[in-house]
């Protein structure tokens, strides 16, 4: 057997795919019959949630578009890490893909001693959604406006209770901007993910946790909670009586999550143009927008060029929090 032929028979397809990738011609010939199987959309936390709901209603669409099945898999653990490290690794040939909350691709890299893959090399495809955070307190909470919360606050230095999905997470995160801005002192409490921080919520156990709109407006609307204020720039138009943080008197307090799909590092340009090309058409459809408007979201589409400039600067953004903030890396 001639020796070059043994060797990318030893190698594997990934070898193979990265002598093509040194083609141009070849690159487009291999995205304009993309995709011709299954692609597998690795989900960086648990099912449940707003990004798993999201990217299920767009792995739903694509699956349409394209022709083949894009297949959804949870693959959470140590703040999206596990399945980031999934997908770095996988075949850079566009049937990997990454959806993440922003910590893989933002914050763990200060959180973290160190990571098993270069959050700066996944190729960027589009931001996929952004839902805003609002400040929700137990119902039974001494205060009634997000003005007498902050005075509150003030009033009792390590006596209130915050909760959190983990550290480093958003919610963790927008508490830490909140006391850096509000100069208050309170007390980190974190939990595995928002069912658990939402239950403590509710028993009482925990006074107030900075989280996403879609979870905590249903309690709200009970009446199992209570909304205080917004972390958006302006009020929204679901919760037209509740203020911004930033007429509360906290000025520069915005805090919003947001979720993206990502590819392997050197995925061809290509097979990123013609998926962000179809997930723009999907954020455009009618029936996207009544979708996301009933989980209180927003979809964002946008081209990778945009997503990477977002990521640099939550990048920088959220790592001046966590430096301020004295949060140690695990």
């Amino acid at each position: 057997m001639p020796r070059i032929v043994l060797l990318i028979a030893v190698a594997g397809p990934l070898l193979a795919f990265s002598l093509l990738a040194f083609s141009p011609g070849a690159a487009q010939n291999v995205a304009a019959n993309y995709p011709a199987r299954v692609v597998k959309v690795i989900v960086t936390v648990p099912a449940g949630g707003g990004v798993d709901a999201v990217t299920r209603i767009f792995a739903d669409r694509l699956q349409q578009k394209l022709r083949q099945p894009f297949v959804v898999e949870n693959r959470g653990g140590a703040g999206g890490n596990v399945g980031a490290e999934a997908v770095y690794t996988a075949a850079p040939d566009g049937y990997n893909l990454m959806a993440s909350q922003p910590a893989p691709l933002t914050t763990n890299i200060a959180l973290y001693k160190q990571l098993p893959f270069n959050p700066a090399a996944f190729e960027p495809i589009a931001v996929l959604s952004k839902f805003p955070n609002v400040l929700l307190v137990r119902q039974d909470f001494p205060a009634a406006t997000a003005q007498e919360f902050i005075a509150y606050a003030k009033s009792n230095p390590g006596k209130l209770d915050y909760a959190s999905q983990g550290v480093g997470t958003t919610s963790h995160l927008t508490a830490e901007l909140f006391v850096s801005l509000t100069g208050t002192k309170v007390t980190h409490v974190p939990y595995r993910g928002s069912g658990p921080a939402l239950n403590d919520i509710l028993a009482g156990h925990v006074d107030f946790i900075f989280m996403e709109l879609s979870s905590a407006v249903k309690l709200h609307e009970a009446k199992k909670a209570r909304i205080l204020a917004t972390a958006t720039e302006k009020r929204l138009d679901i919760l037209p009586d509740i203020p911004t943080m930033i007429e509360a008197g906290v000025p520069g307090f915005i805090s919003d999550t947001w979720n993206a799909l990502s590819a392997p590092p050197k995925t061809p340009g290509p097979i990123v143009a013609k998926l962000n090309q179809a997930i723009n058409a999907i954020v455009e459809e009618p029936d996207t927008r009544k979708r996301f408007e009933q989980l209180n979201m927003y979809p964002v589409g946008g081209s990778p060029t945009e997503m990477r400039k977002l990521v640099e600067a939550e990048t920088h953004r959220w790592g001046e929090v966590i430096k301020k903030a004295g949060i140690q890396p695990e």
